[in-house]
């Protein structure tokens, strides 16, 4: 895959703008890394603020994976716009992991008949750190498909919320859209809200859904891994995961699946 890296230190402001564009039939696949650079002052603030924007032609194929592992002082601000063509097919994997502040948008437009996007986002907080992604999906062309899935996993006191829209227009005959968020708290403090949303014109679709859940780890679960001789800990990382894999599987780069697992 492509790689881009993002490197921000201390007393910096960090401001990028990408364009992916692919032709009709082209493919491709990126990932994205946000890291902390070597020697961080602690304390110190620091802003990333960045805007991704990717079109896409007809048949065109693209994977973007996107790692957000910045240190506990820095801002984060980020806006990501896709627009996809006729049978185009467009796959995210979004990671945010570090920053003490972050705010996330993601645009989908499905302009193009029988275009499709799957949008896994995950996040890892802790101490005080604060998550607010936003998702906007709009079906415009005919028979579109969209799969886009949300999963927070919080610590201390830790904040996310995680807002979704999908937009069915008038024009989006055959519509196919699912939305979920899903938040997991491992500790009473810690606070998720989860907020997905539909807007329906076209009344012929063949789904248009969502669910949300916010809680701590099931009981069950945790019952039935410690009952085969499983410690309590080990138990928990687990499940947490199991939890954040959808994202780890879908990164087009073993080297970075690696250090996300390590990661988490």
């Amino acid at each position: 895959p492509i790689v881009l890296r993002w490197t921000l230190g201390s007393r910096r402001s960090l401001i990028g703008r990408t364009f992916l564009i692919l032709e009709d039939g082209a493919e491709a696949s990126v990932v994205e890394e946000l890291v902390a650079a070597d020697g961080m002052e602690p304390g110190v603030q620091a802003l990333f603020s960045a805007t991704t924007e990717i079109r896409l032609g007809a048949r065109a194929r693209l994977a973007m994976a996107s790692l957000q592992e910045l240190g506990p002082d820095h801002v984060v601000f980020q806006q990501r716009r896709a627009d996809i063509g006729e049978a185009a097919d467009l796959r995210w994997a979004l990671a945010q992991l570090g920053g003490r502040l972050v705010r996330s948008r993601v645009d989908n437009v499905l302009a193009g008949d029988r275009s499709t996007v799957e949008q896994v986002e995950i996040v890892f907080g802790g101490e005080d750190q604060l998550h607010d992604l936003t998702s906007y999906t709009r079906h415009v062309g005919r028979d579109t498909t969209g799969q886009l899935l949300s999963k927070g996993v919080l610590l201390d006191r830790a904040r996310s919320y995680m807002k979704g829209l999908i937009q069915i227009e008038k024009t989006a005959i055959g519509t196919d859209s699912y939305l979920g968020e899903f938040g997991m708290n491992l500790s009473k403090h810690a606070r998720a809200v989860a907020v997905p949303s539909l807007e329906i014109d076209q009344p012929d679709c063949r789904r248009a859904a969502h669910s949300s859940s916010v809680g701590p780890i099931d009981e069950t679960q945790l019952f039935y891994l410690e009952s085969r001789g499983i410690g309590p800990d080990e138990a928990r990382k687990f499940i947490v995961l199991g939890f954040l894999e959808p994202v780890v599987v879908r990164v087009p780069l073993e080297e970075a699946q690696d250090r996300l697992r390590d990661a988490l």
